[in-house]
């Protein structure tokens, strides 16, 4: 992806933060009729190998597996998209200076890249869907767990996953959230943002831009 200096973002906390908080990750390869693209709920073991790995599954009756276990060599890329809302030059100062403004949308992301391999053992795929399954329910109050079901019926779904495992060899991420503004500027985004109380987005947003663009305790 397109990289200004000024929004890239290497820091393996910051990276692997946002693809926890996010890991409905676009899985990408390169088919020979043209790109194949999925959304896949990861999970990152960050401390496999020299730069972490994702594990997932797929439906069994989904084409991509095929094409990477056909294809062993085959990069992938994966596309972790964190918050995002537009942003309205109204906000700036710069706009009752100079009228120079035009709007723009900030946001994170995290690209992953990496090589893919396909899994169909039967117990891997099982400690796999109980990770994925404890990672999500552990805030619940009553939290759902892969026992909960009966033993046959997760066996029988179980045969129609194959997992996918990836050894990152990449990771890159771009935090775009007003730096490249002056700094009246960035306190007019954050003013604005934090003024649409009922938009989640909009306040996650505004932390970001307090955060990178050294406005905090401002």
């Amino acid at each position: 992806m397109y990289q200004p200096p000024l929004f890239r973002e290497t820091r393996p906390d910051i990276l692997h933060t946002l693809i926890r908080a996010h890991p409905l990750g676009l899985m990408i390869s390169a088919a020979p009729d043209g790109p194949m693209a999925d959304p896949v709920p990861f999970l990152l073991d960050a401390d496999a190998g020299p730069h972490g790995r994702l594990n997932a599954h797929v439906a069994r009756a989904n084409p991509h597996w095929r094409q990477i276990a056909d294809n062993p060599a085959l990069p992938v890329l994966v596309v972790f998209q964190g918050v995002n809302t537009y942003i309205t030059p109204s906000w700036y100062e710069t706009k009752r200076e100079t009228g120079k403004v035009v709007p723009t949308w900030n946001y994170a992301m995290v690209q992953v890249r990496g090589t893919a391999r396909v899994i169909e053992d039967a117990d891997w795929l099982a400690g796999q869907i109980h990770a994925l399954t404890t990672r999500h329910e552990s805030g619940r109050a009553e939290p759902w767990a892969v026992s909960d079901a009966p033993d046959a019926f997760i066996a029988s779904q179980i045969k129609g996953i194959v997992g996918i495992e990836i050894d990152i060899t990449a990771i890159d991420g771009k935090w775009k959230v007003s730096q490249n503004r002056p700094v009246a500027d960035r306190a007019g985004v954050v003013a604005g943002l934090e003024a649409e109380q009922d938009n989640a987005a909009a306040q996650e947003m505004a932390g970001l831009v307090r955060r990178f663009g050294g406005l905090e305790g401002v």
